[in-house]
């Protein structure tokens, strides 16, 4: 049951609960040098403020060391000491108690809401070479979108993929897009729409080609709810049978939602935005957010059931160290990635690596986690800078460091099953029978703590959208994946170099063994859940 998994969000809540009325005080320990001393810390000059001279009274006290309720860690015991109010868990039952239920701690938490979003990545319309910003926002939308899903939100992704170079392109960086056009258009009524609004031109000059006509905004922005955030100059907009198409494809995405929908709507069954909380998102690059604003108000002015709700959500330009043109192409640094990668291998495995079939999807992968770890792990409002085509810094490294370590992850396991088979070791016990007490290696409870047990809170921040916040902008922290992710990698490559997992195989120490094993899969799955969320498959070799 989802209340009687433990939450570092439920046992701060609590804790903060424990010392009475105000503000939050406690926070999670996660410096390693720390974690062998506490796991909960009230700074004393956050106690201070709270209570005379910081003294927190008994009563006070005694609450805290004895705090419960769902999704509360067991406390050992509470202290104080001069950095502040020291609480220390019961970590063997904690290690039961997560150990004992991997696959709750490696999931999403149950869905608590049936909103609807629709992502709308612009970028996507324009032809096959991507520029750099573009693609940053694509990886943005499909990054959100799993993140989305797997809180239980149904997302619908717009527009379609038409141009099969693009989709190529999207394939190899694990990207999943919809291919399909809809194939209602409500272009005509939309056309029908917008010409009854049209006014003749003042001065009498001809439109452009392929224009029907300019229409004024003004007095959609100046409604009460709409103004908010939206860029002064947006004035007049001037329609063409692509736009409406654009606002057509919109529409048919927010009336028909074929997947996610409620039990007792018939598939395909139209449904307002409106009506049905739907939420627009436009994930955009810089450049395009001002023809998006025109584009936004364009709907409201000729569809009465466009959605209430029209967030933006903005990426901030990528840079290129070395390249002061920034005119690389998507395609482009692809190809640059590839190359490294391989060239990469080829130095650790040899030269011949590059010509073995097997090694095709493995360089994809790497590739596709190279390019994605770099573009996502830094937050997508601000400006990011890559590396040069010369060199290969560390921020270019981290997907292929966390994939090198599900490797490793994936050959312990297979050298324990052939173990089992040779009779070296027995079979993996219940895990009810193991013993937990038996993990009191610091790299072990920084593992759980750090790792395992918020990891599903983790997925709800990085889910998280301010869609009800006012103004047009929304911010999103799709960087705390790739970051979650890299810095588990870190602490588990540590404690794998330093503490040999698969031991002598004589009985009495197979009791650590096993109970080593448990959390290292616990480890397993909360890489692969977060992989998950990229679209990116764990390798079991390299």
């Amino acid at each position: 049951m989802e209340t009687e998994r433990l939450g570092v969000g439920q046992t701060l809540g609590a804790l903060n609960a424990a010392l009475g009325p105000g503000g939050p005080v406690w926070f999670k320990e996660t410096h390693a040098r720390h974690l062998r001393v506490r796991d909960f810390l009230a700074p004393r000059r956050a106690l201070q403020a709270r209570f005379r001279d910081g003294q927190v009274p008994e009563r006070v006290f005694h609450a805290v060391a004895g705090v419960q309720g769902p999704g509360v860690a067991p406390v050992l015991r509470c202290e104080p000491t001069p950095a502040g109010l020291s609480l220390r868990l019961q970590r063997p039952a904690v290690f039961g108690r997560v150990l004992g239920a991997v696959a709750a701690y490696a999931a999403p938490a149950a869905p608590r809401t049936r909103t609807r979003v629709l992502l709308h990545c612009p970028a996507l319309r324009g032809p096959a070479a991507l520029r750099l910003s573009q693609l940053r926002a694509v990886l943005v939308a499909d990054h959100l979108a799993r993140a989305l899903r797997a809180q239980g939100v149904c997302v619908r992704l717009a527009p379609a993929l038409r141009d099969p170079h693009m989709q190529n392109l999207l394939e190899k960086l694990k990207v999943d897009w919809p291919t399909a056009p809809e194939t209602a258009s409500s272009i005509p009524t939309l056309r029908s729409r917008l010409l009854a609004q049209l006014k003749p031109a003042q001065d009498g000059a001809p439109l452009p080609r392929g224009a029907l006509g300019r229409l004024s905004l003004k007095d959609v922005a100046n409604e009460p709810g709409h103004r908010a955030g939206y860029d002064p100059h947006v004035d007049n907009c001037l329609v063409t049978e692509d736009l409406l198409a654009v606002l057509s494809e919109l529409q048919e995405a927010v009336r028909h939602w074929p997947e996610g929908r409620s039990p007792d709507a018939k598939a395909g069954a139209p449904v307002s935005g409106a009506e049905d909380g739907c939420v627009a998102v436009h994930v955009v690059s810089c450049e395009e957010e001002f023809q998006q604003q025109k584009l936004d108000l364009l709907w409201w002015k000729l569809d009465e059931q466009a959605p209430v709700t029209q967030k933006h959500l903005v990426c901030g330009p990528v840079k290129v160290a070395g390249a002061p043109d920034n005119q690389m192409t998507a395609s482009e640094y692809y190809k640059l990635r590839h190359a490294q990668v391989c060239k990469a291998s080829a130095l650790k495995h040899g030269a011949d690596v590059t010509k073995d079939p097997n090694w095709t999807e493995i360089f994809g992968v790497l590739c596709a986690a190279t390019i994605k770890f770099e573009m996502l792990s830094t937050g997508p409002q601000s400006q990011l800078l890559l590396a040069d085509s010369s060199t290969s810094t560390k921020s270019t490294k981290s997907g292929v460091f966390v994939m090198y370590n599900c490797a490793r992850l994936a050959t312990l396991f297979e050298g324990y099953e052939r173990s089992v088979e040779q009779g070296l070791y027995p079979p993996f016990p219940p895990v009810s029978s193991l013993d937990f007490s038996l993990l009191h290696d610091e790299g072990e409870w920084l593992l759980l703590f750090n790792g395992v047990l918020p990891f599903a809170d983790l997925l709800s921040q990085a889910a998280a959208l301010t869609c009800a916040a006012p103004g047009l902008h929304v911010t999103a922290r799709t960087e705390l994946v790739c970051k979650f992710l890299v810095q588990l990698s870190m602490d588990f490559s540590s404690y794998y170099n330093r503490v040999h997992v698969l031991g002598e195989p004589r009985p009495h120490l197979f009791g650590q063994m096993f109970a080593r094993l448990q959390l290292l899969r616990a480890v397993r799955e909360v890489l692969h859940a977060g992989l998950a969320m990229l679209g990116l498959p764990p390798l079991t070799h390299i």
